[in-house]
């Protein structure tokens, strides 16, 4: 098998690290990740400057590729062939805070599994819901087992075209933790505009405010990480409002 490892937080990140570790026993990697943090990205493709890649070594000096363009774009250039050989599977991560609800359209993470889907291609996204604050001596090791737990039954069990997995792991995760199928929840947005001025008197903005929650519905992924549990959301890259479509036709729109 041959697997391609990316993430939003830059090659350095100790969450691709993890994954790459729990990815080996798998197949062939490869490993294509962006050479700086592109979180809240969302879904890019560079059209306007041209894309580089260039060798460089995860800290355990495993040979990757780092690239100057965002997480969609390091998928789009491997699955065009950057990597000679075909990708059976894509995992993007490990991201270090959760991706619930409306997160998937600002992920990079996320979005990164979204491209490999576009391309006809399984994928899936790990994020792992760290407590706010923590930054040093995050320990990915557990996320990244249930990421290899999840690989290999896509790899045995490949999903339809256009769908992919969405996968949250809580920080703190019991011996045999139980993983939910879930749905996308309701994220809480708590932002707010921040306007400051530069030293010549022009206003500068930062979208500011505090973390977002979210409503714990069960079923939802939301509801999931609340319980301690693992959620797995497959989302589908078919954005239609299929239940409107009857009502817009009454629109008499012709």
């Amino acid at each position: 098998m041959q697997l391609l490892i990316t993430n939003d937080d830059g090659i350095k990140s100790p969450g691709l690290l993890a994954l790459v570790r729990a990815m080996r026993p798998l197949g062939q990697l490869a490993i294509v990740a962006p050479d700086r943090n592109w979180s809240a990205s969302g879904h890019v493709k560079t059209m306007h400057r041209p894309l580089r890649a260039y060798p460089a070594l995860l800290e355990d000096g495993t040979p990757a590729l780092a690239c100057d363009g965002a997480p969609s774009d390091c998928v789009a250039l491997a699955l065009l062939g950057l990597v000679p050989d075909p990708v059976d599977l894509v995992v993007s991560g490990i991201n270090p805070s959760a991706n619930l609800g409306h997160d998937v359209t600002y992920s990079g993470t996320v979005t990164a599994a979204m491209e490999a889907a576009i391309a006809g291609t399984q994928a899936m996204a790990v994020s792992l819901d760290v407590p706010e604050g923590l930054t040093d001596d995050i320990d990915f090791a557990p996320a990244a087992q249930v990421a290899g737990q999840l690989a290999r039954k896509m790899l045995a069990h490949p999903l339809p075209d256009g769908v992919l997995l969405n996968v949250n792991v809580p920080y703190v995760l019991h011996d045999n933790p139980h993983l939910a199928v879930t749905r996308q929840g309701l994220r809480l947005y708590r932002d707010e505009l921040i306007e400051r001025s530069d030293p010549r008197g022009r206003p500068y903005y930062w979208i500011g405010g505090e973390p977002p929650s979210g409503v714990a519905e069960p079923g939802t992924d939301v509801w999931a990480l609340s319980e301690g549990q693992v959620s797995v959301t497959p989302l589908q890259l078919d954005l239609t409002a299929h239940d409107q479509i009857d009502s817009l036709k009454g629109w008499s729109l012709a």
